[in-house]
């Protein structure tokens, strides 16, 4: 078992993956009809009136690896809609260049201007873990979009509240729990959004991700490929029995998916393998 307080490995310099700057998108209207609602549940959820409120302000962006959307104490212009399999994940850097993730926000979810009003300086990075669409909408027009949209702003609301569950238990995880049952845990989360067997994950990026050494992230991915839980080839991790993975996680990856539940049931993309 490794203890929660190993050294962290950083983002930037010593071999780590080198932080992308974000891109100048030129963001392409989405395309006709209405099969993008079904891309994430956020926006999958509203009423008809509500997207047809938000279908003329939404563009479509591709995300590239590591691509950061955001900076701590940059203005968040625009809030992201994660698309399929898009994964994005919220980053705490430190002064000294180590780094630990905060939450992963995949097609269940929104990044950047949830619940401010206008204009706000991000307090976390938000990096692309898995590359991908999204569907972007300026600050200005959401806040009149959830102006005009009650049910918009009801659901937006509630997301936050359950974002906000995942990054508290996120923490207690990382205090009281095993690398194992964060690393099932991490695995069962990426499955779930991704809805496909194939993750595209480096164990160099788990170690990151955990703030721990790439040999401890290489031992425990060696044993729960031992117990038949993944197959692992470079670049990526196949989940081929996830109940293995149920077995040996910790409670809080049930605790955030029940708490979604609660609050917004439906939202919650689940996996099964």
């Amino acid at each position: 078992m490794v203890p929660a307080g190993d050294i962290a490995v950083p983002f930037v310099g010593n071999g780590a993956r080198p932080l992308v700057k974000p891109k100048a998108h030129k963001g392409d209207a989405l395309p006709g009809g209405r099969d993008y609602f079904s891309g994430n549940q956020i926006l999958k959820l509203l009423p008809r009136t509500a997207q047809d409120f938000l279908s003329p302000f939404l563009e479509q962006v591709e995300l590239g690896r590591d691509e950061s959307l955001f900076e701590p104490g940059d203005n968040v212009t625009h809030a992201h809609f994660p698309l399929g399999p898009t994964i994005v994940t919220l980053i705490l850097p430190m002064r000294d260049g180590r780094a630990v993730e905060a939450a992963t926000i995949g097609r269940e979810g929104a990044v950047g201007g949830i619940v401010s009003l206008g204009l706000t300086p991000a307090f976390t990075r938000a990096s692309v873990q898995i590359p991908g669409k999204a569907a972007r909408i300026s600050i200005s027009r959401l806040e009149s979009a959830k102006r005009a949209a009650p049910k918009l702003h009801d659901i937006l609301t509630r997301y936050a509240d359950c974002l906000t569950a995942q990054v508290l238990q996120s923490v207690g995880c990382t205090a009281l729990h095993s690398l194992e049952a964060r690393c099932a845990r991490w695995l069962l989360m990426t499955h779930d959004r991704l809805q496909q067997p194939d993750l595209p994950l480096t164990q160099e990026a788990l170690a990151e991700m955990f703030g721990v050494a790439r040999t401890y992230v290489t031992r425990i991915a060696s044993g729960l490929q031992e117990r038949g839980a993944i197959s692992y080839r470079r670049g990526v991790i196949r989940i081929v029995r996830r109940s293995v993975l149920e077995e040996a996680t910790c409670e809080c990856y049930g605790l955030v998916r029940q708490h979604f539940e609660r609050v917004l049931p439906g939202l919650y993309p689940t996996a099964e393998l």
